[in-house]
């Protein structure tokens, strides 16, 4: 699915949603499930430093709303990476709403138009108005899961899908939200 990017939702005021969405930390603090996965994960993440750069670059202050449940394997291997990019980057912030509680803004982002699949992040420009999304996997990894992937039983399927997150170590994840918020931002970029 990867990113979304349409001058339509430059309509979208998400500014209710952001005010009542949870700081990563204290989202991570509350999970109830895979929390030794989730500590893992985030302990690990990294992101490369042209990658804050790029971001940076960006005029303008960024939102990046995440859609997702702390049981969403998905979520640990792309978002505690994302995390660490508003960590670094000054001008961008990320907060979390958990999916089932907020399905009216799910429904707004669903995959291929059907599906409620997690992790989404909406990106917000700094007055809340919504200007993209992406998820809920890399472009190359969800075109193989939809694609050659479902040549393979269900557990082999997900096996390899998390061997390629082990690999990529949210890499691709971080590029693609970087791109988005270049594309949003006018600053080239593609999404």
């Amino acid at each position: 699915m990867t990113t979304h990017f349409d001058p339509a939702f430059e309509t979208a005021d998400r500014q209710s949603d952001w005010k009542a969405a949870a700081p990563f930390d204290a989202w991570l603090d509350a999970a109830e499930d895979l929390v030794e996965l989730w500590a893992s994960a985030t302990a690990r993440a990294k992101v490369a430093p042209e990658m804050v750069e790029r971001a940076e670059a960006v005029p303008g202050d960024w939102r990046l709303l995440v859609l997702m449940e702390d049981w969403c394997l998905d979520a640990t291997s792309t978002i505690p990476p994302v995390a660490k990019l508003a960590e670094a980057a000054s001008n961008v912030d990320l907060r979390v709403l958990d999916r089932d509680e907020h399905l009216d803004l799910m429904d707004a982002h669903l995959t291929n138009g059907t599906a409620r699949s997690i992790p989404v992040v909406i990106l917000l420009d700094g007055e809340g108005v919504e200007r993209g999304w992406w998820g809920p996997r890399p472009a190359d990894l969800q075109a193989w899961f939809y694609g050659e992937g479902q040549t393979l039983e269900k557990e082999a399927r997900y096996r390899e899908l998390r061997k390629w997150y082990a690999r990529d170590r949210g890499a691709t994840t971080v590029r693609e939200v970087v791109e988005l918020i270049e594309k949003a931002g006018g600053a080239g970029g593609v999404a």
